[in-house]
């Protein structure tokens, strides 16, 4: 689907005293001065003209009688001479004084003959060795030079000046066009639709945009029964889910133009360009109406007003606001157009854009479960030749937590793997590899010693084992000892179908784990190294939550002194927690840690020889998937999965 900038708005009929009607654009504004502007520049060119013609007129020459001229021809004085009839124009070898001034001197002359002179004046010039030159005496610049050197510098400023008044106009004000809509519009006749066919995975969502696009299509249907549709749609979620191709799918179904815009895009340095900005994108949308405005990260200009960054009403940003709201206010319900807008963060929002009348329904896009990503895996594998063995549903399984863009990622990551390997189908393998890469890192090509390969080998063994022995815990898919990212190993666990809601002992048990590939190193070498930073802040925050957040601590109790933004600790001090339920979140949060890792040094004691086991296997293979890591462990899988 190809896209193009909105084209540029005809002028409408201003109203009475020259004012803008409502949603017109502003026209080209008077000369400042009125009826001085022109005498100004009357003033102007007549000055250019005579500056022009003083430059261009030839060098004057003293006018001499006759007589004088014979005199000073006698005395050999005259060193050339022109002539035209009887106008003789020449110069003296020496100055001579003007007979009307005698301060006035020149060496260039201009005399009349008399009709009636019998003086042989040409044998008096030759005998004297004077100069007879063929060329014409003095004469002005052609016209055309006088017209160019004397009107054309003002009005070439005149022109500029016209020129720059125009575009600082256009666009409401704003310089070179600043104040027109940016959006881009995308009509169905563009190229390929998109459709709910697009869109999988986020069933709900799209099920309450149903009646939206039925409106686009049928209005008279609701508007016969006074119904009237909701202004605003507000998709909320976090990135990646498809709140904008959800919003064009929207568009593609009702079969109607698509105005596209980012909030960032309406802001600028210039005050009043972001309000002049909404007001163009709204014109534009009722004249192609019905039609669909999508405004992409509305959070941009759509925080709460009042903050601290806010220098009242004069705030740019708070301007666009304002002219958003006053243009949603300003439907009537008859224009067709329906605002949508994306945020991931709608609790930054300002309260008048969530009010009825606004953004009157608000859609939760949240994160597709695992029937949602083998849906989607379908839509963007339509165009992938798959192999054989490709399992999408093994893969949607392996993918908790994943979104569309994620996947969509996937499907790429592993087609591109394919063409590398010069596979002609892409096959489960390639599919496996790009998981790895995406979610493991890229592998690192290092040279380790020995003792550090041993050390990282027990490293994840112990996470490995843990997490096979320990009830409930997300089965173990993948173990590797091949650096990644910035980890020298890897051990990888998904469960096999979406949680939604985390038990404590499930919790606990994934703490244990984290801190399994320490409780390895303690247990083999005696002494911990830095490998297993990641995993106690993992530990940590885990268990921060459980006391803070979800109620998890017979000492806290059912409180929550931690918010949903403030996971770690307490950075600036919380003025409705006291210094002493902080203090005891802090004792709580280590009472756990030291529960769990007591509890992974018993389990891997007691499971030293799985642990070794593990271990060997990975010095001698560096990677081992789920049944080899089962099998040479010695657990039964089916067993390990039991439900905690």
């Amino acid at each position: 689907m190809t896209n193009r900038p909105i084209p540029p708005a005809s002028k409408p009929p201003a109203g009475r005293d020259g004012e803008e009607t409502e949603g017109s654009r502003p026209r080209l504004p008077k000369m400042p001065g009125g009826r001085w502007f022109w005498i100004v520049l009357l003033v102007s060119l007549v000055v250019n003209w005579v500056i022009s013609n003083s430059l261009l007129a030839p060098e004057a020459r003293i006018r001499i009688p006759y007589t004088t001229f014979l005199e000073q021809l006698d005395a050999a004085n005259v060193e050339t001479v022109v002539t035209t009839g009887d106008t003789i124009q020449g110069d003296f070898a020496e100055a001579v004084a003007s007979p009307d001034d005698a301060e006035v001197t020149s060496t260039r002359f201009e005399t009349e003959r008399p009709s009636f002179a019998e003086d042989d004046l040409l044998r008096r010039l030759i005998d004297q060795e004077v100069t007879v030159n063929a060329e014409p005496p003095d004469q002005a610049a052609p016209v055309w030079q006088q017209l160019l050197f004397g009107f054309g510098p003002t009005l070439l400023i005149v022109w500029l000046l016209i020129s720059v008044s125009r575009r600082a106009t256009q666009g409401l004000g704003g310089l070179g066009g600043l104040g027109r809509s940016r959006a881009k519009l995308y009509e169905a006749g563009d190229g390929a639709k998109v459709d709910f066919s697009d869109v999988a995975g986020i069933d709900e969502a799209e099920e309450q945009l149903v009646e939206v696009v039925d409106f686009l299509r049928n209005p008279e249907k609701y508007t016969k029964l006074g119904a009237q549709i909701p202004r605003g749609v507000l998709l909320s979620g976090q990135p990646g889910t498809g709140k904008t191709l959800l919003a064009r799918a929207v568009a593609g179904e009702a079969n109607v133009p698509f105005y596209s815009m980012a909030a960032s895009e309406f802001v600028e340095m210039v005050v009043g360009v972001g309000a002049s900005r909404v007001r163009d994108l709204f014109e534009q949308a009722k004249k192609s109406a019905p039609a669909i405005v999508f405004i992409d990260e509305i959070d941009a200009i759509g925080r709460a007003r009042g903050g601290a960054m806010s220098f009242g009403g004069h705030d740019e940003r708070e301007q666009t606001l304002n002219q958003i709201l006053t243009e949603m206010d300003g439907f009537s319900g008859s224009e067709g157009v329906i605002v949508v807008a994306a945020t991931n963060r709608p609790d930054v929002l300002d309260p008048a854009l969530l009010r009825p009348g606004r953004f009157d329904r608000h859609v939760s896009v949240s994160p597709p479960d695992q029937v949602g990503r083998k849906a989607i895996l379908e839509v963007h594998s339509r165009h992938v030749p798959l192999g054989a063995d490709v399992d999408l549903n093994s893969i949607a399984s392996s993918t908790p937590g994943m979104v569309g863009a994620d996947l969509r990622n996937l499907v790429n990551e592993a087609a591109l793997l394919a063409a590398r390997r010069g596979h002609p189908q892409v096959q489960m393998n390639d599919f496996t590899d790009a998981l790895e890469k995406i979610v493991l890192g890229a592998e690192r090509k290092i040279m380790m010693t020995h003792e550090d390969r041993r050390r990282t080998a027990y490293h994840e063994s112990g996470h490995a084992i843990l997490g096979m022995l320990l009830p409930g815990a997300d089965p173990v898919r993948k173990v590797s000892i091949i650096p990644r990212g910035r980890a020298l190993g890897v051990t990888f666990q998904s469960p096999d179908a979406d949680r939604y809601a985390y038990s404590k002992p499930y919790l606990e048990g994934r703490i244990v784990g984290a801190l399994g590939g320490r409780a390895a190193e303690d247990l083999v070498f005696g002494e911990i190294t830095t490998g297993a930073e990641n995993d106690l802040v993992v530990a940590t925050r885990i268990a921060r939550q459980m006391v803070g957040r979800w109620g998890m601590s017979s000492e806290i109790g059912p409180v929550a002194v931690i918010g949903e933004d403030d996971p770690g600790a307490f950075p600036f001090g919380r003025q409705d927690v006291s210094e002493h339920t902080q203090e005891l979140v802090d004792t709580e949060i280590r009472r756990i840690m030291d529960a769990c890792y007591e509890t992974a040094m018993e389990t891997l004691t007691k499971e030293r020889w799985r642990l070794d086991a593990l271990a060997e296997a990975l010095l001698e293979k560096e990677t081992l998937d789920e049944d080899d890591a089962y099998r040479i462990a010695g657990v039964d899988q089916e067993r390990s999965k039991t439900p905690a």
